[in-house]
């Protein structure tokens, strides 16, 4: 089974999402259904289709968070000792050695990952020429605007 890497703040805010899908969205979805019901003939009724086409996204997003959290290896960057090195969960200080401008980012998970947030996705062009890699190594990223190279300044785990 293929394990999907977490952070502990990523595995808490799938939960909180599972739980508002479940207790929020799924009671809101069968009372609109019920609603449409109500008016009589399904066959043209554009309110009962929406409501079923919602129930039909509720419930396969609750299939999904449900599937990530079970095969979900949850990583607590704090208790990381990678010895420098950049990993899962790390916080990567980075100069785009271009521009000179510097970023910070944090390896993550897929439905964590937010750009805007510093979080880039484990699965991303820059976290994959960044693994493995130690402060002061230079990593090659092959960007759609083409080859962008970054001096990794620092590796935190926090």
């Amino acid at each position: 089974m293929i394990k999907t890497p977490l952070t502990l703040n990523g595995a808490e805010l799938l939960r909180t999402e599972l739980h508002r899908l479940k207790t929020v969205e799924r009671p809101s979805v069968i009372a609109a259904i019920a609603e449409a019901r109500s008016h009589g003939d399904l066959s043209e009724n554009a309110e009962y289709d929406a409501a079923k086409e919602r129930q039909g996204f509720v419930e396969g997003r609750i299939a999904e968070v449900e599937s990530k959290l079970s095969t979900a290896q949850i990583i607590d960057p704090k208790l990381l000792d990678a010895d420098g090195r950049c990993v899962f969960g790390a916080t990567i200080d980075l100069e785009d050695l271009d521009t000179n401008k510097r970023v910070i980012y944090q390896i993550v998970g897929e439905d964590e990952a937010d750009l805007k947030a510093g979080k880039i996705s484990i699965n991303s062009p820059i976290a994959r020429a960044l693994v493995g890699k130690f402060a002061g190594d230079v990593a090659e990223v092959q960007a759609p605007g083409g080859v962008r190279e970054y001096e990794i300044i620092d590796v935190r785990y926090i």
